[in-house]
Parts: C-alpha cells; sequence; structure tokens
C-alpha cells in the first residue's frame, strides 16, 4: 500500500509537472502552442520567460519609472528591437538578474536602464515578495519549484479573464503600463507632498551609508557593463518631480546628499567603459515643474517617457552627461530644491534673487553680487506675481541695510544709507522716509520668522530692480545698485 501510494504521488507529480510544462503560464520553457499568449503582471515572474523566448535586441530596465515605456519607440529612438523587463519597487541586484539572464541569451545588443538611487539600496525584500531565483539561475534541478507551483496559474486565468472582458492590456507594448490606469495631476501630487513631508521622517532615521550604495553599484551594475563590452549601455536618471527632491532634502538629508553626489560618482565609473552613456534628467524642469505629468510626487505619465525616448536618441546634448558637466546636474538640482517655493495656486516655481553692484554697494550688496542668483535665503515665500517674501534679517542683510525689530509694536525698521523703511506685521501699508507707502504683500509671519516682500524693500530702499525669467518655472529678481546713498 505504501509503495501504491508513494508510486501514484510521483504519477501525480509528474502528470502536474507535464501539464505545467505544456501549458507553461509563465512561458517559461517555450511559447504557447498554437494560441495567444497571455501575460502575467507578475514582473518578477513573467519576465524569465520574455526574457528567453521572445525576439529583441535592445532590453528596458529599471523600476516603475520604466514602466510606461513603450518598446516600439524606444526601439525607433535607439535603432533596435526593444523588449520591456522593468519590475516595479526593484533593487539593482533584481535588476541584474534580468538583465543578465537576458544578455546571456545572447541577443542583447543594447540595454535602456534607467537608475534610480532608491534601487542601490538594500531595499525591503519582504515586502516586495519573495525574488523567484529559480527562474534566473540557469539551472535545471529546482525547476520542480515552477513545474509544481500551483500558484503561478491564478495569474494566468487572471490574465485570461482580464483578456475575454477586455479589461487588461495583453501585448508586448503595453504589457506593465499603468499610464491609463492612475490618474495624473496637480491636486494628487500636491495631497502626496504633504503626506510625504510627515510620513517620511522616519526614512532619514534608516538611510545606508554611502559605502553601501556604492559596492551594490560596482557589484549589481558596473560589474555588468565590464562583463559585456560588446554590448551598449544606456543609463539614465529618471527626473521626479522637483517636489519628491524637496521631500528628501527636508526629511532625509543623507539620502539627498547620497543621490547627488552618486550621481556624480556613478557618471565617473562609467566614463571610463567605451560601452556606457549616460543621460540626467532629474533638472528637466519642463517635465519636474509641471505636476499634471505626475500621479505622484516621483512617478510621470508615458508622455514623459516618450520624451526621454526621444532625447536619448537624437543624444540631446542638455541631457547627456560628460566630464565637462557632470557636477553641473547636481549643482542645478540643489540650486532648484534650495529656491524652491509653491505659489498660492499650488504651482512649484524656482524663486531666487541676484544682486548686480558696484565696487562701492555696500559689504552685504557686494557679497551677494559675487554669487548671482545663489542667494541665502532660508525660505521663500511665492505670494503672487512679482513679488518674493524672505525672512526679515536675510533680506536686511541681503540688501546691506540694518534691521531693527520692535515686539510690542511688532514693526520692524530696515535702513539703508539715507533711506529708512517701517513695515507693520499684517499691514500693507508701510512707512518710507515718512511717507506711506503700498505694499502689494504685507510683512507676515511664517515658520516663526517675520518675511517681507523683499522686491518691494529693495525699491523703497532706492535700489533697482528687474525681473528675469530663464524659463517657465523660474524667476528670478536681480537687484541693481551703486554705493550707498
Amino acid at each position: 500500500m505504501l509503495l501504491r501510494t508513494a508510486a501514484l504521488a510521483v504519477l501525480f507529480a509528474a502528470l502536474a509537472a507535464l501539464v505545467t510544462y505544456l501549458v507553461d503560464p509563465l512561458q517559461f520553457y517555450h511559447k504557447p502552442f498554437g494560441y495567444r499568449p497571455f501575460f502575467s503582471s507578475e514582473q518578477r515572474y513573467q519576465n524569465p520567460g520574455l526574457a528567453l523566448h521572445y525576439d529583441y535586441d535592445t532590453i528596458i530596465v529599471g523600476t516603475s519609472m520604466t514602466e510606461n515605456f513603450l518598446p516600439s519607440e524606444v526601439g525607433r529612438a535607439l535603432g533596435g528591437h526593444a523588449l520591456k523587463l522593468s519590475i516595479r519597487g526593484s533593487t539593482a541586484d533584481e535588476q541584474y538578474k534580468i538583465a543578465k539572464l537576458a544578455i546571456d541569451t545572447g541577443k542583447v545588443k543594447q540595454v535602456l536602464w534607467g537608475l534610480d538611487y532608491f534601487a542601490l539600496k538594500n531595499g525591503d525584500q519582504e515586502a516586495a515578495g519573495p525574488f523567484p531565483d529559480y527562474l534566473y539561475d540557469g539551472s535545471r534541478w529546482n525547476d520542480y519549484r515552477y513545474l509544481l507551483n500551483y500558484s503561478v496559474y491564478g495569474p494566468f486565468f487572471k490574465e485570461i479573464a482580464k483578456t475575454l472582458t477586455g479589461s487588461g492590456p495583453q501585448s508586448l507594448e503595453t504589457l506593465y503600463n499603468w499610464n491609463g490606469s492612475v490618474r495624473f495631476g496637480k491636486a494628487a501630487v500636491l495631497q502626496d507632498y504633504r503626506s510625504a513631508q510627515q510620513e517620511e521622517t522616519y526614512f532619514g532615521l534608516n538611510e545606508e551609508p554611502l559605502e553601501v550604495i556604492r559596492r551594490n553599484f560596482d557589484e549589481r551594475v558596473l560589474s555588468l557593463v565590464q562583463a559585456h563590452p560588446e554590448v551598449r549601455f544606456t543609463f539614465y536618471y529618471p527626473p521626479y518631480s522637483v517636489l519628491r527632491e524637496a521631500v528628501w532634502a527636508q526629511t532625509n538629508e543623507t539620502r539627498y546628499r547620497n543621490q547627488l553626489d552618486m550621481a556624480v560618482w556613478m557618471f565617473q565609473r562609467f566614463d571610463a567603459l567605451p560601452n556606457a552613456r549616460v543621460y540626467d534628467f532629474r533638472t528637466a524642469g519642463e517635465w519636474t515643474y509641471d505636476l499634471d505629468l505626475y500621479k505622484d510626487i516621483s512617478h510621470h505619465s508615458q508622455a514623459v517617457n516618450s520624451a526621454i525616448a526621444a532625447a536619448i536618441g537624437k543624444d540631446d546634448p542638455r541631457f547627456r552627461m560628460t566630464a565637462a558637466n557632470a557636477q553641473s546636474f547636481s549643482a542645478e538640482l540643489a540650486e532648484q530644491v534650495r529656491t524652491l517655493a509653491l505659489t498660492p495656486a499650488g504651482d512649484p516655481v524656482s524663486a531666487s534673487v541676484a544682486v548686480v553692484a558696484g565696487s562701492d554697494a555696500g559689504e552685504g550688496l557686494a557679497a551677494m553680487a559675487a554669487a548671482p542668483g545663489q542667494d541665502a535665503f532660508t525660505s521663500r515665500i511665492v505670494p503672487g506675481d512679482g513679488e518674493m517674501l524672505v525672512p526679515a534679517k536675510e533680506a536686511a542683510a541681503a540688501l546691506g541695510a540694518t534691521f531693527d525689530w520692535n515686539q510690542a509694536a511688532k514693526t520692524l525698521v530696515v535702513a539703508r544709507g539715507g533711506k529708512r523703511v517701517e513695515l507693520t506685521l499684517d499691514r500693507a501699508e508701510a512707512v518710507a522716509d515718512g511717507r506711506p507707502a503700498e505694499l502689494p504683500y504685507p510683512a507676515r509671519l511664517a515658520g516663526g520668522r517675520t518675511h517681507v516682500p523683499i522686491v518691494r524693500l529693495a525699491e523703497l530702499l532706492g535700489l533697482g530692480v528687474r525681473t528675469e525669467r530663464p524659463n517657465a518655472w523660474s524667476v528670478r529678481y536681480v537687484v541693481e545698485a551703486g554705493g550707498a546713498e
């Protein structure tokens, strides 16, 4: 009886394995026999079958930031036949495994790799779910974990149902693409921004040292490029919204600084290899300041993926990193975050003050004039067009003026040379040299500090001010002055 039971168990297992082999829900062994393929949305499980049995010479690798690429567009831009092998929330180790599996087939000529900083962290594999290494290791002895795994049929039948009802994409062109299933827009992004400012404070306490990040990069990214000089690797740094970067700067200083440093460091490592090139889209303000292109503070729409593919295809010098400009991308990103302000309508802008002054302009003005655009304001408010509110003490120092605060009267006096301006908290009228003067916006408290309208204040102190708009998402107020009167 025991022998018969054992024999039946073995026979049943063999039949189950044979059925799985023939049906092959993940197309791990072969394409479907005579019927249209059904693809699972479980990327960690589906991707090996795609890499092993479909035709391509170009692969797309990365996190959810790469899911909205259309392979046909990438193929046209890069001059090849593309297959998307994205894994949402993936670590560099997971990306390495799928890229290596595809490259080992001998079909890959080029790789488009969206390289997120957080993918280089050790990651939370428990949250992502178990990774099926047995589908990636090239060994057959452990395939029983697939052949005898009934759970692979769940996604398979689910995708069949989606196809029959017309509710799910069933083509390699739109596989993993979520562009049509989410809502994009400023309202959703601003809500996520407010939540992230509170919820992400915890993560700043648990950031890996830079040495860990660099080791993961060397072992899971650079090593693959070095091992395959016959493959052309194109890496790009994704364009999160500027609010994503601002939240990191506020809640996770270590991660924020690390990713700025890593962007340059990784490029320098890549630059030594003839088969690697790098593009940086983090400062592409036409996208990163347009919140309607995002569903949250990180994830952008398919339109941005299409624009990225086009920019890489034509080797756009605005985004191509070189030894000469590598540092400038991180420097510009830091400046965008430092000068970030939200308008009353919730639109992000880069607002700054530059000073143009003669040699006799006074210590404060001369110091600012030495580095135009690099104002020292620690906070800024854009209440409306043509004005910016900044901390009163910082404004006075920047304009080369003295500052005096009367706590009882809630008034402050700013003086420069023969000019004297008195402002009262929450009053839209100042007193300039003893005469009333209208203010476009009154001085007000924000974050425990008094903020004053610096453009109007500079004018009342006898300083010329002009407004420059280098682009649609930034404004710069240029203070022009000679010596103190």
